[in-house]
């Protein structure tokens, strides 16, 4: 059901996609006036054919960089202090960001401290900074978290084992984001396929939260769509330009939304599973995905439904209970294909942290956007079925 409060949408970013769109970088910064560019990333690209590309424009535009490689999963503020000690030396007017969702979330902490002073622990939370980072422009190499174009940013505070979210719908995403799948062609199968996970969650949990419209409703539904379809010929093949460019379009579509209508129970539990056992993101999010989805269901089995249509599912004519269950069907089909491993237990987690992170998830209050009203008691259960 939409609710008939007022809402609001708008994506700040320009965005430019499609094959060989890293080509755009030069004219960007033409535009930025920008000679001095501090560069976020990812150390597997630093000898990439892509990324020399990208060098040999930056040269040819006389700009002078700097580069920061030393950029681990689930980046820390400890990271991002080097970082931005880095970029201030280097006296850097933009950022571009080349890498995944961690590489982009550095990138982002670097511009806020640039201009907002203070250390990254300072803004977490909402709306919690208010000058504008220096320009970012980013370029992403998995098809995962929507960083580029979402209003948040990730880092760990390893002093409390916890992970911080930075959110701001308006300052936080990139200026410019370059959706190019030769960006794609050399990232593992098993990153491919957990990032992508990740982005479908966005779109889903997003498509289900209680803060939706209908502008997130649509752009979710075809986001869901065109992550569901082609997840699985894009993992299997990242040189698959046609399957990458939609991922990362559906990625990008799903992080315009869900700063703006909030997560659900897969991104609850998924945070304190990640930060506990030291799993990605993406492998968090798509352990516990299947069993969420199931406990959801009769929260909104009409959307379950729709859901199940944008995956493919030939269930216009079911009844709706019954295309709501497809739904789940074809979720934890998707996962089978993509070979997620089916328990927790398969990667290490142990069940006498349950109540310790059941109480974590209550306390974070998703029940502002999750559909479903979930107790401590509920997520401990999810875990046990999750185990």
């Amino acid at each position: 059901m939409i609710t008939t409060t007022l809402t609001s949408f708008f994506c700040p970013s320009t965005i430019y996609m499609g094959v060989g769109t890293h080509a755009k970088i030069s004219d960007i910064l033409e535009t930025l006036a920008c000679k001095r560019l501090f560069i976020a990333l990812d150390a597997a690209l630093l000898k990439s054919d892509f990324y020399a590309e990208i060098q040999a424009r930056l040269k040819s535009a006389g700009v002078e960089v700097a580069v920061f490689t030393e950029i681990e999963p689930d980046p820390s503020a400890h990271t991002v202090e080097k970082a931005f000690a880095s970029c201030q030396a280097h006296r850097a007017s933009a950022v571009l960001a080349i890498g995944g969702g961690s590489t982009i979330d550095v990138a982002k902490a670097v511009g806020i401290l640039a201009t907002n002073g203070g250390r990254i622990h300072d803004y977490e939370g909402i709306d919690k900074f208010k000058h504008p980072p220096l320009p970012l422009i980013a370029i992403p190499t998995t098809a995962g978290t929507g960083s580029e174009v979402s209003g948040s940013c990730v880092i760990t505070d390893t002093e409390k084992n916890l992970k911080m979210s930075i959110r701001h719908a308006a300052l936080n995403p990139a200026r410019y984001a370059i959706l190019d799948p030769l960006a794609l062609r050399t990232v593992p199968a098993h990153v491919a396929a957990h990032s992508g996970i990740d982005a479908f969650v966005h779109a889903f949990e997003s498509y289900l939260s209680l803060q939706t419209n209908l502008m997130t409703d649509a752009i979710n539904l075809q986001a869901i769509e065109l992550l569901a379809t082609n997840i699985r010929p894009f993992v299997a093949n990242r040189g698959n330009l046609d399957a990458g460019l939609k991922m990362l379009c559906g990625s990008a579509l799903a992080g315009m939304t869900f700063g703006q209508t909030g997560l659900g129970n897969v991104h609850c539990m998924a945070r304190f599973v990640g930060a506990q056992f030291h799993l990605s993101h993406g492998l968090s999010n798509a352990l516990c995905l299947p069993h969420v989805a199931r406990f959801n269901l009769v929260a909104n089995p009409e959307k379950f439904a729709r859901v199940a249509i944008a995956m493919g599912r030939p269930v216009q004519q079911w009844p709706v209970l019954d295309a709501a269950q497809a739904a789940v069907h074809a979720i934890e089909a998707m996962c089978t294909d993509l070979s997620i491993p089916s328990r927790l237990r398969d990667v290490g987690v142990t069940a006498d942290t349950f109540d310790e992170m059941a109480t974590l998830c209550a306390q974070a209050n998703y029940n502002r956007w999750n559909p479903r009203h979930t107790t401590t008691a509920d997520f401990r259960a999810l875990f046990e079925q999750a185990f």
